[in-house]
C-alpha cells in the first residue's frame, strides 16, 4: 500500500509469478518509478491501484516518481 508518503511494506520477498498490487491510501497523487525494471504506473489519486506481475527473478527497486523520497525495494525469489 502507498500511505503516509510511504510504501508498505518497504522491503517485500515474493517468489516469481507473484502479482503485487500498490493502492494509494494517501489523499496526495503518487506515481511509481523505475530504472526500467517495470512499466511504470499512471499517477494514482487516492483509492486508485496498479498491478504487475513479476515473471524473473531478481531485486526491484521502486520510488514514486512526484515524491522521489519514497522508495522500496522488491526481491523476487525462483
Amino acid at each position: 500500500s502507498i500511505q503516509n508518503f510511504a510504501f508498505s511494506p518497504s522491503s517485500l520477498r515474493i517468489t516469481k509469478g507473484t502479482k503485487v498490487t500498490w493502492t494509494n491510501n494517501d489523499a496526495a497523487p503518487h506515481k511509481i518509478g523505475t530504472a526500467g525494471a517495470f512499466p511504470e504506473s499512471s499517477t494514482l489519486s487516492q483509492g486508485q491501484s496498479y498491478s504487475f506481475t513479476f515473471k524473473d527473478a531478481g531485486s526491484y527497486s521502486y520510488y514514486c516518481i512526484i515524491h522521489p523520497g519514497m522508495q522500496a525495494t522488491i526481491e523476487v525469489t525462483e
